[in-house]
């Protein structure tokens, strides 16, 4: 295997978890190094686009298959990687309203004076949920977007949101919030998270490699403890 270090790219929702596994890799094959840069979604998205060289692709599914459909990750190479949910948040030490249904969510979003959430995939189905409740509009008025790389959470803690949608993986370990818990099943938005290996790979056989033990059994622990679960 290559000794050079590979260069992998994600978005935010999994920077903890990837951390923690590329921790435990590199503890199992130390002449693998692996450098991870998280940002928005949407932006790694843009840089790979861009032609910017990296070795893996860690991104919500649909945008990995984006970039295989317009060359820039290799066909055939995508490996789905973890399931994340949507969670509730408020600032900590405030009481928090009841999740537990689909009728109490609608309720909770309309009581709230400020509401925020993921610019990212699962805030696009959010924002089609709003849609279909007729509640839209009222929303939009007293949606706070955050800015790019800025967790939901964090607007949460400073109370410039007052009920906040994020991933649980995300949301989970952020000081100054309190948890609601995730989503009912009824309305539960599950993000497939996958890895590709990118266009301008050197190493696309390390890449593999590595994707293949980040899809394994035995990262089950860790994506647990950060709120996801195994693909």
């Amino acid at each position: 295997m290559s000794a050079n270090a590979l260069c992998l790219i994600s978005s935010m929702a999994t920077k903890k978890v990837l951390t923690e596994l590329l921790a435990q890799y590199h503890q199992m094959y130390p002449q693998v190094t692996a450098g991870l840069e998280s940002v928005g979604g949407v932006d790694a998205a843009k840089r790979v686009q861009a032609g910017e060289p990296f070795d893996g692709v860690l991104l919500a599914s649909d945008a990995i298959d984006t970039l295989i459909a317009s060359g820039h990750v290799l066909a055939g190479s995508r490996v789905d990687l973890v399931r994340s949910g949507v969670a509730a948040a408020v600032r900590a030490g405030t009481p928090g309203p009841d999740i537990g249904s689909e009728d109490a969510v609608k309720r909770a979003v309309q009581a709230a004076r400020t509401l925020g959430y993921s610019t990212g995939p699962s805030g696009v189905q959010l924002a089609k949920l709003f849609e279909r409740w007729g509640i839209a509009d009222e929303v939009n008025a007293k949606l706070v977007t955050p800015p790019p790389g800025t967790p939901v959470g964090q607007l949460v803690a400073s109370g410039d949101v007052e009920l906040g949608f994020q991933q649980l993986s995300e949301l989970m370990n952020l000081p100054g919030i309190n948890v609601l818990g995730p989503l009912p099943p009824a309305i539960q938005i599950t993000t497939v998270f996958s890895g590709g290996v990118a266009a301008t790979s050197q190493q696309p056989d390390a890449v593999r490699e590595l994707l293949a033990f980040l899809a394994s059994p035995q990262t089950q622990g860790i994506k647990q403890a950060n709120g996801m679960e195994t693909a």
